[in-house]
């Protein structure tokens, strides 16, 4: 089945430039990469990716550390796209809780749960078909992905362009 799956690339991985690491074991998919950009996650942006753990005593760390309050401000993100995308990646992902992800899995390998107890597993990625639309709707426009995986309408809208200024 033809799926669409977000990857985040998330601070820690970044700080550790474990980004290569990453990127080589997904390719094991054999899955296309559809969209890539480096974003700075703004607290808006992250309480809507984790919306559905608002209520957790653990979701102000967890915001934080999208945010890259604990290491670099900025996550890799990246659409991949193919045949049963979610489970592909996943299962590389491995389990959320590093100590309970296969020691060959992404996280198993290279995450860790900080002492103040805040996963550091340094990738997410999209958990079913209706995650993965939500998700990539929210971090990627229509036109920075090089396929149309979801119906698109034109909207015409007043561009502000930001320039370099002299220096």
């Amino acid at each position: 089945m033809e799926e669409q799956t977000l990857v985040l690339i998330k601070p820690d991985g970044l700080k550790k430039s474990l980004t290569g690491n990453v990127l080589t074991r997904l390719s094991e998919t054999k899955l296309d990469i559809v969209g890539a950009k480096i974003v700075k996650v703004s607290r808006p942006l992250a309480e809507e990716h984790y919306e559905a753990l608002n209520k957790e005593p653990f979701f102000e760390d967890l915001i934080r550390y999208i945010m890259g309050e604990y290491h670099k401000k900025k996550v890799m993100a990246l659409v991949y796209g193919g045949e049963n995308a979610i489970s592909k990646v996943r299962e590389i992902c491995g389990k959320t809780n590093p100590e309970e992800a296969d020691a060959v899995s992404i996280r198993g390998a290279y995450g860790r749960i900080t002492t103040a107890g805040v996963y550091e597993n340094v990738m997410h990625a999209s958990a079913n078909p209706e995650d993965a639309e939500r998700e990539i709707k929210l971090w990627f426009a229509p036109g920075e992905i090089i396929r149309d995986i979801y119906p698109t309408i034109d909207v015409e809208e007043t561009v502000i362009t930001k320039k370099w200024g002299e220096g």
